[in-house]
């Protein structure tokens, strides 16, 4: 298939052919929400952590006599039901991180980059780059393109000045290709790629 190129200006800057195999692809939920929960599962870091009975300070004595008190029976004070004391089953640190295969991610990406397509919510840039670092500008050049909230796909590295000229704008993120993921594809409207985003995408998906 074939989509129109743009600039920076929201100017006509030709065209470029996209893979079939990779930008029109059925779109499956089902694939897409399980590729989210595998991004969001892995990126949680685990480090909750609460102390059992026996990782509770304090000492094993017996705190009162086992008869004749008039209370119930205790071996120590680090009981789960003593102020103070352990925890029953609480949480410990460990991954989160669930397993999904490496061609369904894989087939995932490729079906946010087609859902994109089929929405005609994808836009092609012929480049990423600007002379100036100032935001002011860029910012125009988003409201010309009617983008409020997108995700831009840069080549194999983001154009300092691009960088810092669209760093405090609100909706929008700046990924190099390596960076692409299905989350924060659907997470935003609208998806940009550059024209060396998508040879890079093409070279690495094809296959």
């Amino acid at each position: 298939m074939k989509l129109a190129v743009k600039n920076l200006e929201n100017k006509a800057a030709g065209d470029i052919t996209l893979d079939d195999s990779i930008f029109g692809v059925e779109v499956r939920a089902d694939i897409l929400h399980r590729m989210v929960n595998y991004q969001l599962a892995k990126r949680r870091s685990g480090n909750h952590k609460v102390k059992t009975r026996g990782e509770v300070a304090g000492r094993g004595q017996k705190p009162w006599a086992q008869k004749g008190t008039g209370r119930a029976r205790a071996g120590d004070l680090k009981r789960t039901q003593d102020r103070g004391g352990g925890i029953s089953f609480g949480p410990v640190v460990r991954s989160h991180a669930i397993a999904m295969p490496k061609k369904q991610r894989q087939l995932a990406l490729k079906m946010a980059l087609s859902s994109k397509v089929s929405e005609g919510k994808l836009i092609i840039l012929d480049n990423a780059s600007v002379k100036t670092h100032k935001t002011k500008p860029m910012a125009d050049s988003f409201v010309k393109m009617g983008l409020s909230s997108a995700l831009i796909i840069g080549g194999e590295e983001i154009e300092a000045n691009f960088a810092r000229a669209t760093a405090n704008i609100k909706l929008i993120d700046v990924l190099p290709t390596d960076g692409i993921n299905v989350y924060d594809i659907l997470r935003r409207d609208v998806l940009v790629l550059t024209k060396d985003a998508v040879n890079n995408l093409t070279e690495k998906l094809k296959g």
